[in-house]
């Protein structure tokens, strides 16, 4: 019987990196959490215990840190690139890297009517997200960029059917023409090249989510899903695929008429669990090479 090694990475999850920049009173705040994942061959630190090709997972973390002073200065996707191109052009064995990127976004404390210099509120629960993979040297070298959301929390309370679905000996659900429609997104979209300006496209894309998923009349979350995605790629040539993965928060109306109190579609249970849960891929025809297989984990950019 053969046995060999198969795919393998390893690197850094979750730094926590906080970044003040200080050169005018009026200071700036990024709030990161960073992850590395180096791919190479590291066949003989698993087959013999032999760590020679492996750069430690505290040295990327001590990279991360201070590339964030370095190399800190523009976006989320500008510093996820310098991070991963590093890895791959400057650390031998590593032919393959990839950065992943939370940003948690804060907003100006208001005092006195006006925006403080130096105090924030955390903004959310929605976080911004990049995933960056490098692969190869040289001439030959790709990267590949994507961007997203997620714990994008979004209700209508109208606006949203569902109906004429199928049904077998166990279907005990009720159709309906009027529902509460609530969701916390995750989205992912990858970008075709990476002369972008990610900001302006990142405030672009989540306004067409949200503008979407208020103004469609949604006979079911599929739908919506796939509306969104098509909605966001007509607007974006700079994007060739968009990725969405839906829970669908339920919210089953109460029943009140056991104290005699008319219940008009006005008070709801909230339940969390167990949910639906909706994933759905938009491409293009011409979408380019979606990247290295480990890119994907269970089908899903992650």
């Amino acid at each position: 019987m053969n046995i060999s090694l198969g795919e393998n990475q390893y690197g850094k999850a979750e730094n926590r990196v906080v970044r003040i920049y200080r050169d005018t009173p009026r200071h700036e705040i990024r709030d990161l959490t960073v992850s590395t994942a180096l791919r190479g061959d590291f066949t003989v630190a698993h087959t013999e215990g032999d760590q020679s090709p492996v750069l430690p997972t505290d040295t990327q973390k001590q990279t991360v840190y201070a590339f964030a002073k370095t190399h800190g200065g523009g976006t989320i996707e500008e510093y996820g690139i310098a991070l991963a191109r590093h890895f791959v052009d400057d650390v031998a064995p590593v032919n393959e890297a990839r950065i992943e990127i939370d940003e948690h976004a804060w907003d100006r404390a208001i005092v006195d009517g006006a925006e403080h210099e130096h105090a924030w509120t955390r903004r959310g629960p929605d976080v911004r997200t990049a995933a960056v993979t490098v692969s190869g040297s040289g001439a030959a070298q790709r990267i590949w960029v994507v961007g997203g959301i997620r714990d994008l929390v979004l209700l209508k309370s109208t606006g949203s059917e569902f109906r004429d679905f199928l049904r077998d000996e166990f279907t005990v659900l009720e159709p309906t023409t009027d529902r509460v429609m609530a969701t916390s997104l995750v989205a992912q979209w990858r970008f075709a090249d990476i002369n972008c300006d990610w900001d302006e496209i990142f405030a672009s894309v989540r306004r067409t989510i949200v503008e979407t998923f208020a103004t469609h009349h949604s006979l079911a979350l599929q739908q919506t899903l796939y509306t969104i995605g098509k909605n966001v790629l007509e607007a974006h040539r700079e994007l060739v695929e968009m990725r969405l993965s839906a829970p669908n928060k339920h919210h089953f109306l109460y029943d009140l008429e056991r104290f005699g109190i008319e219940n008009r579609n006005e008070v709801f249970h909230a339940d969390d669990r167990p949910y639906g849960l909706i994933q759905a891929t938009v491409l293009r025809d011409d979408a380019a090479d979606a990247g290295p297989a480990w890119m994907q984990q269970l089908g899903w950019l992650t």
